[in-house]
């Protein structure tokens, strides 16, 4: 018999979950050899997606954390049935390129987004370019975001960004906290688009690139593009499928 691989996070709740499929799953039917369940939160989803970044497995998330946004609720009566009727949804992240003030390069996938995030007290002072168009000469802002469908209701939506729908091939540029022009929106671009940010004033304005929660400090300039060769294939309950969550929070976006 052919068994999920079940990866949990170390809380006792996430533990506590494992036990209970671990147990129940010997009752069941084959499934198939590539599914990963994952539980835990969020960031435990994002952090197990990108250690599999080169793999064509499916994986089906559980949450025991908070919000747990690209999860399923966990149902000790309904989660096993669910394991084999999962419908499948494709997305691919972003690719991060960052070159600091010494001229190191560092290099990161990001499946939410990329927040380019002053370092001190100064705002940070950015130009903004999709392709060979430039989006804005000059922002003066505590940063920027550039986020993919898949999290566009996550940071994206905290700082006002648009929510995308998941089949929208789209990306959001979405300012924080604006102060140079104040009431800059920010842009939605193609997700074929190549987005490159510089940064004005290094010296006196530092900024941070974070590719989902991963930092790079002191950076200059940074690139930032979907890399549609990386594909994560996620699971989810036909009733509560990632883009029926996003067109929930596209409704209460617009009734608030």
């Amino acid at each position: 018999m052919i068994k999920p691989i079940i990866i949990s996070d170390s809380n006792k709740k996430s533990l506590k979950i494992k036990f209970f499929l671990t147990k129940n799953l010997k009752k069941r039917p084959p499934f198939k050899s590539n599914l990963v369940i994952v539980i835990g939160g969020d960031g435990f989803m994002l952090k197990t997606l990108k250690k599999n970044k080169n793999s064509s497995k499916f994986f089906y998330g559980i949450n025991s954390g908070n919000y747990g946004f690209l999860m399923n609720k966990f149902s000790p009566k309904h989660t096993i049935k669910n394991l084999s009727k999962g419908k499948m949804i494709t997305i691919s992240p972003l690719e991060m390129i960052v070159k600091n003030k010494q001229g190191l390069i560092k290099k990161s996938i990001a499946i939410n987004e990329v927040s380019i995030l002053r370092q001190n007290r100064q705002g940070a002072s950015l130009s903004i370019q999709a392709g060979t168009k430039t989006i804005i000469k000059k922002l003066i802002s505590d940063g920027v975001l550039v986020s993919t469908p898949a999290g566009s209701t996550a940071y994206n939506l905290s700082v006002h960004g648009p929510i995308l729908s998941l089949n929208s091939k789209k990306l959001s540029i979405a300012p924080i906290s604006p102060f140079r022009p104040r009431r800059w929106k920010g842009k939605v671009i193609s997700d074929k688009s190549i987005v490159k940010i510089k940064n004005l004033n290094p010296k006196k304005r530092p900024i941070s690139a974070v590719a989902d929660n991963l930092e790079f400090r002191n950076a200059k300039n940074i690139i930032i593009k979907t890399n549609k060769k990386i594909k994560f294939n996620l699971l989810y309950d036909s009733n509560r499928s990632l883009q029926k969550k996003i067109k929930i929070e596209q409704i209460r976006k617009e009734t608030t």
